[in-house]
């Protein structure tokens, strides 16, 4: 027998376009990826040489629960240096990655029955993380021509006695917009929980990112290293939380993960100290991408109404082509031989959108766009 909470976790969809990917490349098949949302670019230097510092200094033992104290007072640091928050290392839990921080915080957050608002489309494994704790997503749609923003007013018709909490994502997955500085002000005086995924930051090329705890103190913040520095399978995030939440996230941690990678907290400290440089030269090429990429697809006919100015997304309206998102990326696969992610992945409103990442090459994009080109060419002919 499965439990019953197994059973309501629906598949990670970007994950089955890669997966049948690889099983293509294994044929012999070229597949140009524009699926996953990971950075192409090598860690920074400095990173490599922590880990290896690390290494042969003996830090491969347990470390403090919520982290090693040099690493959060490097994060302090950081908060205070981009955003001039005030943040104590006393606040904050270093985990193996910011999906774990996720499992920490709703397990603190939700009893069985608790709503918590997020966006549609939204990042595709929030609704599992809630349901899987005994929540209840609450979806509210956001639409393209304001470039996915929350309206307050749809916020505040989803609120009921349930209600317990709410994501935001500036900027978002899968999107690429930030909200805007009036929306992050209405969403601070929301009596909820309020929970913003931050991974994104640092990879803003028009505009400037807000962190939530600008404009509120008792919000609960998801960051970590993967997105900016290029650490994806470094495996290091954190959590920011109010004081009295804590000890109890601490105990959670304790019991069921110990503590985040001693070796890669090391590498954290190096990144956050040493890596500036190594960022501003991928925001160049990431930014140079992006430009490219707009301009290819809509070229090639894709709706975007908003330019995308963070992450590294461009989210298109293929409603044109098909109303089934799924089978369109299946199919551009399958026949022009390039991944990209459908919109239903994301949400119901995501349905007829496409995602696609500019997390590869310009070459390798240039390619892939040439060859949806021809696809779309074949099709319509």
């Amino acid at each position: 027998m499965f439990s019953e909470r197994t059973s309501d976790i629906s598949p990670f969809i970007v994950m089955d376009v890669l997966e049948k990917a690889i099983e293509m490349e294994h044929k012999g098949i070229d597949v140009i990826h524009l699926e996953v949302g990971e950075p192409d670019f090598d860690v920074p230097d400095c990173v490599k040489e922590a880990v290896i510092k690390a290494t042969k200094d003996g830090y491969t033992q347990y470390t403090h629960s919520l982290g090693m104290i040099e690493l959060r007072e490097s994060i302090c640091q950081y908060y205070e240096k981009v955003y001039g928050v005030i943040i104590h290392p006393d606040q904050i839990l270093v985990t193996s990655g910011t999906s774990p921080a996720m499992l920490i915080l709703f397990s603190t957050l939700l009893n069985p029955g608790d709503e918590v608002i997020i966006s549609d489309p939204h990042y595709a494994c929030y609704p599992n993380f809630i349901k899987f704790l005994d929540g209840i997503p609450i979806n509210v749609p956001v639409y393209e021509e304001n470039g996915f923003e929350f309206k307050i007013e749809d916020i505040y018709k989803n609120i009921s006695k349930k209600s317990n909490a709410i994501i935001i994502n500036s900027p978002s997955n899968p999107t690429g917009y930030l909200l805007s500085d009036e929306c992050l002000e209405q969403i601070s005086k929301l009596s909820l929980s309020i929970i913003s995924d931050e991974i994104y930051h640092g990879l803003v090329y028009e505009g400037k990112e807000r962190t939530i705890l600008e404009y509120s103190k008792d919000a609960f913040v998801l960051n970590g290293f993967s997105k900016l520095y290029a650490m994806t399978g470094l495996r290091l995030g954190y959590l920011i939380a109010p004081k009295q939440y804590m000890r109890t996230m601490q105990k959670l941690h304790q019991n069921f993960l110990i503590s985040a990678n001693s070796i890669t907290q090391m590498a954290g400290i190096a990144a956050l100290k040493h890596a500036d440089e190594d960022v501003l030269k991928m925001k160049k090429i990431y930014n140079e991408r992006r430009v490219f990429m707009i301009k290819r697809l809509r070229e090639l006919g894709f709706g975007i109404t908003v330019e995308p100015t963070g992450a590294f997304y461009v989210f298109v309206n293929a409603r044109h082509l098909s109303n089934d998102s799924y089978k369109l990326a299946f199919d551009i696969l399958e026949k022009a031989h390039v991944a990209v992610t459908p919109g239903i992945d994301f949400g119901n409103n995501g349905q007829g959108f496409i995602r696609f990442t500019y997390a590869n090459s310009i070459e390798n994009i240039a390619k892939g766009m040439d060859r949806i080109e021809r696809y779309l060419n074949t099709e319509s002919s």
